[in-house]
């Protein structure tokens, strides 16, 4: 008897013929192999990526960390702005961390969702912290734990995200009448900024395509920005090159868990708040990012084998039980298959779960335990 999706209705009949079609979600073991096919199906790996043309554009000094502003091209479209924290009397050179800003449907700012730079934050990212990152920019408290911090803008995001004139008129003028019909901005954002963020969400169906046209994904053009991110940290003489390593919640989870995948250099990864089988998602929540689904890589292997590629690579990833984005049963099966995954390869301690109770979110708590994972890794 055919099992009955809601989401899918009259369709659902479709997940069985995806099924006879051929396997979906085979165990993808850790292993070369396993990281090719992930570069495979991301696409956009090729090259030397390095940061091109990197230029400082304002240092600061306040609450006992020096901090940068700083802004290098890609290659293409408008430059990347990151914020570099360390610090102030740090002499000798430190290990370090890329923190990934998230998704959060939230595209008008990047970077700053999660770290201070030279000027206060404003109040919708106040309050946008409250609620996701128990009310603190945790990338300036980590820097002052003893780390060199990143912080950069990615693809669609901050210095990085489309001028809104860019979209399709049809976009613009849906998310305009979305916002005016709603109850009000969400954390007391402005029109302009919620209008923006409205119109990113079907604006990113359109990007997804446009990659896909070009040979990749959404999630190959991010990982690939992602990682002359981490180059850029590399070159720097203030860090420790074999201990340099990656976080995120949400969207930033999704990155760190590409990341992970694709770089060699990143010594330990923490994913907060995205981590499932994709089993654990149907009928439940498909409004995820783009970046969750890279084309194809359903069969080839799970989240987690992509996740667990690189294993023994130290990995902690943080569950919200109460996460409306997932399932418990999909993440506890996520759970499950990282666990197998860090036996298979004789390092089962290298892997760390931990659950909370509780929505999605990165609260102090959690960043206690992961601030504490990271300094017994790096």
């Amino acid at each position: 008897m055919t099992q009955h999706y809601e989401h899918l209705g009259i369709f659902s009949d479709l997940v069985e013929e995806a099924r006879r079609q051929g396997p979906l979600y085979p165990v993808a073991s850790p292993g070369p192999e396993t990281q090719a096919l992930v570069r495979e199906v991301l696409g956009f790996c090729r090259g030397p990526e390095m940061p091109l043309d990197v230029r400082p554009e304002r240092r600061w000094e306040r609450d006992g960390l020096a901090g940068e502003e700083l802004s290098w091209s890609v290659g293409y479209g408008p430059r990347t702005h990151a914020y570099l924290l360390r610090p102030a009397h740090a002499r000798e050179p430190l290990p370090a961390l890329v923190a990934l800003h998230d998704h959060g449907g939230f595209k008008y700012y990047g970077k700053e969702k999660i770290a201070d730079g030279p000027d206060a934050p404003p109040a919708v990212l106040v309050a946008y912290r409250e609620q996701y990152y128990g009310g603190r920019a945790y990338a300036n408290a980590l820097a002052a734990e003893g780390f060199v911090v990143l912080v950069h803008d990615t693809f669609l995001w901050g210095s990085r995200r489309f001028p809104v004139e860019t979209m399709p008129e049809e976009v613009r003028a849906a998310a305009q009448a979305l916002r005016q019909a709603g109850s009000g901005p969400a954390w007391g954002m402005s029109a302009e900024i919620a209008e923006y963020n409205a119109a990113t969400g079907p604006h990113e169906h359109t990007v997804s395509k446009y990659c896909n046209a070009l040979g990749t994904n959404l999630a190959g053009v991010v990982s690939h920005e992602d990682r002359i991110a981490v180059n850029y940290l590399l070159s720097r003489p203030d860090v420790l090159r074999d201990r340099v390593g990656c976080l995120g919640l949400s969207g930033g989870g999704n990155r760190a868990a590409l990341l992970n995948a694709t770089h060699d250099g990143i010594a330990a990864t923490v994913i907060v708040g995205l981590m499932s089988t994709y089993e654990g998602l149907l009928d439940h929540n498909m409004s995820h990012t783009w970046m969750f689904f890279p084309f194809g890589w359903a069969r080839h292997g799970d989240w987690p084998d992509l996740a667990a590629c690189r294993a023994p690579s130290p990995l902690l990833v943080q569950y919200d039980l109460e996460d409306d984005l997932f399932t418990e049963p999909g993440m506890r099966a996520a759970d499950a298959r990282l666990r197998d995954h860090f036996a298979g390869v004789g390092r089962p301690e290298a892997y760390t779960g931990q659950f909370y109770p509780g929505p999605h979110r990165f609260d102090s708590e959690m960043q206690a335990a992961a601030f504490a994972w990271l300094h017994e890794r790096l």
